[in-house]
């Protein structure tokens, strides 16, 4: 049975991603929990299949891509226009327009043609690691179902906007892993109208609610376009910490049919607290359920309506973890000396040094270089490639939950809005010093020398700078890239839970069959010797669990030399990997021990303990022991031996293969998903099928779980699912695993979500 077409909100909750996308999932978990939500419903992301399969446009827009440079603002806007008119000019299937049509009539109870939001949900976005925000288009008072079907159209075709298609280029996602649902949502006429995040997104206080409001839509406040009044309100005690009252002499409202329109606020209003203190408590007490229902932070879009609240959004703050992560060289304690000339509100943390550069549109956005500051009366999502550059970003206007400011802290660049004056008294080339996380700018840069992070530190320390959350369960880190040992071993974390190989051998750049041929089999060894000792000095007496090599046939061939010794695979997934490939051929295997051997013995460094990838049988797991055995890497109390479960039978006989000898299981959910459902996990026609939350596959989790806590042994996770879905560590915790193993930047929301979760079990 296909999926469905069309979804009300009522029966959707955040297990639907897949098919409806962060947003509409959201929306949906919110219904079905009670809070203040719009009715509506979701056109899914199968009907944007339906409609790029039966249009025949898959290829058409593949072929497009493939001849545009990302980075040629002129291409990249041309292949944008050339996508998006093929989709809107696209064939609706009739079965489609007409659920569309049934859906539409049932939102009210009158069944007259109603206004409504027409939204887009990316099926990967809202996401904890990635926002992307303004990506896509959201329509506002759209009536009639002509008007509905054709702005639908609209929605999906914002999918291949300019902004959309450089933002997930840049964030490395895959054009065509995405796809678009589009939720349908009664129009809230907001007489007030603002943004909420439930922690304080600037200074990551988790004890204050941000609120930010305005006359009028809230669009105004998301653009940029009006600078809000901001509100702290205090969690614990729900009392107003304090208020910042903005004047406001514009707004957006709606007028039928003529639609949105700008107009000048009352005179009597302008000066006006916009939301009251009555109503700003109640609004914190809903913004502190819904983080509580979710386990984690949440940015809040919300309306008031004829004195009623309504959410209309809500979705996981996703710049907790890098605001620290800025590009700033100096500190705040470095600015003593030098004299503020311009306040703003800080909108996202770290201090920036630079040359001014005026922007007053997309056309100067060329202009910024590597460095500068850039200053503009609003940013928006069309600047994201300016902002990678810049040292530092001023606005005039605009607050610290604007789409701009967001993407600012996402990228870790320092940025002040909200100044008014910016553009009008700040000279070109004028050089500056911006602190984020004050919202001062000052004339002139700082006398000090830029700092420079240590290279290496094993001390534990929070970005907050508070006690580091402990929990019973350890949270490792998985990792790569041997340049960034240093940076992430100073982080809150029990050591490398997923050590991986192939990045170190891909910067060795040949294949290790022609070092070997070559009679330069040392050089492999010696360089990934250099690249485990900068793990295992950076996590000093933490663990680091090394994966041994798990390349694909068709990775491999990509190395110097690699046609030569690498069969062609149909399915190289499935095929010459793993395990399978050390018994094979043992002689790259042998080099790669050769490596672990001089890290523990000539170097000392007894933390690398070794993880075995893709075991397909009990047998295997005997002979590659034996092997490890021979060159003198013995199971001891300092020296584990891990083994990877990301296949059916790693499950079906785990009792097996544990009674083999083996200290610990790593579940790696990115291949078991892929084989319990069949389902290739690089191809994008199947993509909506694949699901770490599908119950065979929880029941897997559960099993292997409860199974390795029977015999004794650590159970762990180190494939994606625990970065994606937070409700799903929760589950784990719950069935008993001791470790949790994700990216760099879910050290400390996993931290939280694992601590709450075993707070919790310890009051059942």
């Amino acid at each position: 049975m296909p999926p469905a077409l069309v979804l009300p909100f009522k029966k959707i909750d955040k297990n639907d991603i897949p098919l409806v996308g962060g947003k509409a999932a959201n929306l949906g978990e919110m219904v079905q929990a009670g809070f203040p939500v719009p009715n509506g419903f979701c056109v899914t992301s199968y009907s944007y299949q339906l409609l790029i399969k039966e249009n025949n446009l898959l290829e058409t827009i593949k072929g497009i891509l493939k001849v545009t440079d990302i980075h040629n603002s002129g291409q990249l806007q041309k292949a944008s226009n050339k996508i998006m008119a093929l989709i809107k000019k696209a064939k609706i299937p009739q079965e489609l327009s007409t659920e569309i049509f049934k859906s539409y009539k049932t939102l009210t109870k009158d069944n007259k043609n109603p206004l409504v939001a027409v939204r887009s949900s990316a099926t990967a976005e809202d996401l904890p690691d990635a926002s992307f925000a303004g990506q896509q288009d959201s329509f506002l008072n759209i009536k009639g179902e002509a008007n509905l079907i054709q702005t639908i159209r609209d929605a999906w075709a914002s999918l291949f906007g300019a902004r959309a298609i450089f933002y997930r280029a840049t964030k490395g996602f895959d054009h065509f892993k995405v796809s678009l649902a589009v939720p349908v949502q009664l129009m809230v006429q907001s007489d007030i109208s603002g943004v909420a995040f439930s922690i304080n997104p600037v200074t990551n206080n988790k004890n204050q609610i941000i609120i930010e409001a305005g006359w009028g839509l809230g669009d105004y406040i998301v653009q940029g376009v009006v600078t809000p009044d901001h509100y702290i309100v205090n969690k614990d005690t729900l009392t107003i910490h304090s208020r910042q009252v903005i004047p406001q002499k514009v707004m957006e409202v709606y007028k039928y049919p003529s639609g949105v329109k700008k107009q000048k606020v009352k005179k009597s209003n302008i000066p006006l607290q916009k939301l009251p203190d009555t109503l700003i408590v109640k609004l914190a007490k809903i913004v502190d359920s819904i983080q509580k229902h979710y386990y984690f932070p949440q940015d809040i879009e919300w309306a008031l309506e004829k004195g009623n609240l309504y959410i209309t959004q809500s979705r996981p703050i996703t710049t907790i973890s890098v605001a620290t992560n800025s590009k700033a060289k100096y500190q705040t304690s470095d600015l003593s000396k030098l004299k503020i000339i311009l306040q703003g509100q800080a909108a996202s943390p770290g201090v920036g040094v630079g040359k001014v550069v005026k922007v007053k549109g997309s056309k100067d956005l060329g202009k910024i270089k590597t460095g500068d500051i850039l200053v503009a009366e609003m940013t928006s999502p069309d600047f994201v490639p300016a902002m990678k550059k810049a040292a530092g970003i001023i606005t005039d206007k605009g607050g610290q939950t604007s789409h701009a400011a967001i993407v600012s802290r996402e990228l870790g660049v320092p940025a002040i809005v909200g100044t008014t004056t910016g553009m009008a008294t700040l000279k070109v080339s004028q050089l500056l010093t911006i602190d984020g996380s004050t919202g001062n700018i000052y004339d002139g840069k700082p006398k000090s020398e830029p700092r420079i992070l240590k290279k290496k530190s094993t001390k534990k320390v929070s970005k907050l700078g508070v006690e580091p959350i402990k929990t019973a369960t350890k949270i490792y880190v998985n990792l790569a890239e041997p340049d960034l040992a240093g940076t992430i071993a100073a982080k809150n974390s029990d050591g490398v839970g997923l050590l991986r190989a192939e990045f170190m051998i891909a910067q060795i750049g040949t294949h290790p069959k022609k070092l070997i041929a070559d009679k330069k089999g040392y050089v492999f060894t010696e360089q990934l010797t250099q690249g485990l000792l900068k793990f295992t000095q950076s996590f000093g007496d933490r663990p680091v669990v090394y994966r041994t090599t798990d390349f694909k046939t068709n990775e491999y061939r990509n190395l110097l030399g690699g046609e030569a010794f690498e069969p062609q695979e149909a399915n190289p997934m499935i095929g010459y990997r793993g395990v399978h490939r050390y018994l094979h051929d043992q002689s790259v295997f042998e080099l790669e021990l050769e490596a672990i051997k001089r890290v523990r013995n000539k170097y000392g460094y007894k933390n690398l303990h070794l993880m075995l990838p893709f075991v397909r049988t009990v047998d295997q797991l005997i002979k590659a022991k034996s092997l490890i055995s021979s060159v003198g890497l013995n199971r001891s109390p300092s020296f584990k031996l891990w083994m990877m479960v990301e296949i059916p039978s790693n499950v079906i006989l785990l009792d097996e293969f544990i009674k083999v000898g083996i200290d610990g299981v790593s579940i790696g959910t990115n291949d078991l998903t892929m084989l319990i459902l069949g389902t290739d996990r690089d191809n994008e026609t199947v993509a909506d099928v694949y699901d770490e939350r599908n119950p065979a596959v929880l029941w897997a989790l559960e099993k292997i779980i409860k199974t390795a806590n029977k015999h004794g042994i650590t159970s762990s996770i180190c494939g994606q699912a625990p970065s994606l879905y937070p409700d799903l560590t929760a589950k784990l915790v719950e069935w008993g695993i001791t470790s949790v193993s994700v990216s760099p930047d879910m050290l400390d929301r996993t931290h939280e979500i694992v601590s709450l979760s075993e707070k919790r079990l310890l009051k059942k």
